[in-house]
């Protein structure tokens, strides 16, 4: 009790210091829980400062059809946020001698393809492996996830049937699922027991989480589960994530349990020697930029501190987790509702409520004026395909500036280079002519592109069939009214709309064609965010 006190007296000497005592603090906090009304879904809300709880509460109910209440006990599930336990069980694994992050992940699922290139376990722990998302892969093909109740075997079937990478191993950063699904593979090929048996032996009972175990079979009894809800119009309606899959998400816990978790890990008592450095450690990227992401967790700057943080969602529960180091400052956050996706979580609220904003605005200059003629421009001005993944790009030029179809004007910093916000446009003019666009991590290349002529003749080209041994699934290429239009069957139809010569955008993500040597249309390919061309040839004209 005199540690509780101490800590909430230091924490109110911070706040005063601010202007702004305790009292006042968690009356602005019941302010921004109003948004959870008393008979509708809510959310669990802990705070702990050193170590020890300073506050935790609960709005809203946890099951609308029994009427039952939310509580501090009540489990909801954290999405993401259960990546951190996923990693920390393969890093105690390697401090066991029974694996290294440095080994190649064939070594444990020789299932996977061999990529002509090793894919390191801390590749795939900090989002750098390239595998795809096999949940994204499954929603091009038609079954999203929770329309089919997956399993991790499920997971590593998709994996082992991609015949690409997103990119090569440690080039960038795209968040995967399927490392994590993997993972949990790997630990019960390694330790004999489950990731959840593992888990519970080696991490929640040592941790005191005594309300936390893993969705690993969504059939069981779990007493206490908040049931998850969407909001359509003015109707609640259950959203749960029923699948067996695990390891990448699915764990069912308490913000108390969380708190305890970091109080646990980040005062060095996880892992003899601690683990928490190597939970920390990040990697950079092949061109020797820094990846901001460790084990299943991101580690990063908000407000002028630095915060170890990690967020979640899976179907419609909610969470965050995060931790200030500085300030020795954990929030804990846990919703059983997708409601307020459009807006700031309410942790995040807190968050700017209690910790300081500390960054001084420093006005940026304007880059240096460099004129080119509007004839310079007209030059680099049409379509361009991003070389990596199909996506489009045009610039035009508008009121005597060169503009892109993405948004924003170029300002030209010499003769093929432009600057827009923070990131660096180069133009090499050629055959054809490439565009690079710099960013602080990473460098995306386009080569320029013929601009779309859908004439009937053109249109009849792409009609046909077209298979996905990746995805197990057809598309057909149909034309509807005088336009091209993507069919999945039973009644999924995508309407088409041309960028590039071949290259089109559909409501899901990007799509794009290819031809043989005589310029047949032989591939479809499809990307979104975390599933790279993903193939599909064409089998009937």
């Amino acid at each position: 009790m005199k540690k509780i006190f101490l800590s909430l007296l230091l924490f109110s000497i911070h706040l005063i210091s601010n202007a702004q005592t305790w009292q006042d603090t968690l009356s602005l906090i019941e302010k921004m829980a109003e948004r959870y009304k008393p008979a509708g879904p809510g959310c669990q809300l802990a705070i702990s400062r050193n170590g020890q709880v300073i506050f935790s509460r609960a709005w809203g109910m946890a099951d609308l059809e029994h009427n039952i209440p939310l509580s501090n006990n009540s489990i909801i599930e954290a999405g993401s946020v259960s990546k951190q336990f996923t990693a920390a069980a393969i890093l105690l694994l390697e401090q066991q001698g029974k694996l290294s992050v440095n080994d190649d992940v064939r070594k444990y699922v020789p299932e996977l393809p061999d990529y002509g290139t090793p894919i390191l376990l801390r590749q795939m722990m900090q989002h750098t492996s390239g595998l795809k998302d096999w949940g994204s892969v499954m929603d091009i093909a038609g079954w999203p996830r929770s329309t089919k109740t997956y399993s991790n075997d499920d997971a590593l079937f998709v994996i082992s049937h991609q015949k690409t990478l997103n990119h090569i191993p440690g080039a960038e950063y795209i968040y995967s699922n399927s490392n994590y699904n993997l993972f949990a593979i790997i630990v019960e090929r390694v330790s004999g027991m489950s990731l959840a048996e593992f888990t519970r032996i080696h991490i929640f009972e040592p941790a005191g989480m005594k309300h936390t175990e893993w969705r690993n079979n969504f059939k069981k009894i779990v007493p206490n589960r908040a049931i998850a809800y969407e909001k359509t119009d003015d109707t609640y309606l259950t959203n749960m994530p029923n699948e067996y899959v695990y390891g990448n998400g699915g764990l069912l816990t308490t913000a108390e349990d969380l708190l305890l978790w970091n109080n646990y890990y980040l005062s060095g008592k996880f892992g003899s020697p601690s683990l928490l450095p190597k939970q920390l450690t990040t990697y950079p990227f092949n061109n020797g930029r820094m990846n901001p992401y460790g084990a299943g967790l991101s580690i990063y700057s908000v407000r002028g501190w630095k915060i170890i943080a990690h967020n979640g969602a899976t179907a419609s529960y909610r969470a965050n987790l995060e931790h200030f180091p500085e300030l020795g400052l954990s929030i804990a956050w846990l919703s059983n509702s997708s409601e307020f996706d459009g807006g700031p979580n309410i942790s995040i609220d807190v968050r700017n409520l209690l910790v300081k904003n500390r960054v001084v605005s420093d006005k940026k200059s304007d880059p240096t004026p460099f004129t080119i003629s509007n004839e310079k421009l007209a030059v680099y001005s049409g379509w361009y395909k991003e070389v990596r993944n199909g996506g489009s790009l045009r610039l035009f030029v508008e009121d005597g500036k060169l503009a892109n179809s993405r948004g924003g004007t170029l300002i030209p910093v010499a003769e093929n280079a432009f600057m827009i916000n923070d990131n660096r446009i180069e133009i090499t003019p050629g055959k054809p002519t490439k565009l690079s666009v710099i960013t602080a991590q990473d460098t995306t290349a386009f080569v320029a592109a013929d601009s779309p002529n859908l004439d009937e003749k053109t249109m009849k080209e792409y009609l046909g069939d077209y298979w996905s041994e990746e995805a197990e699934a057809k598309f057909s290429v149909r034309v509807k009214e005088g336009k091209l239009i993507l069919f999945q069957a039973p009644t999924t139809e995508y309407l088409l709309t041309p960028t590039y010569r071949d290259g089109f955008l559909a409501p899901p993500g990007i799509v794009y064609f290819e031809r043989d040597k005589k310029a047949r249309v032989n591939t479809l390919k499809f990307s979104v965010s975390r599933a790279r061309n993903v193939e599909f040839k064409k089998i009937t004209q």
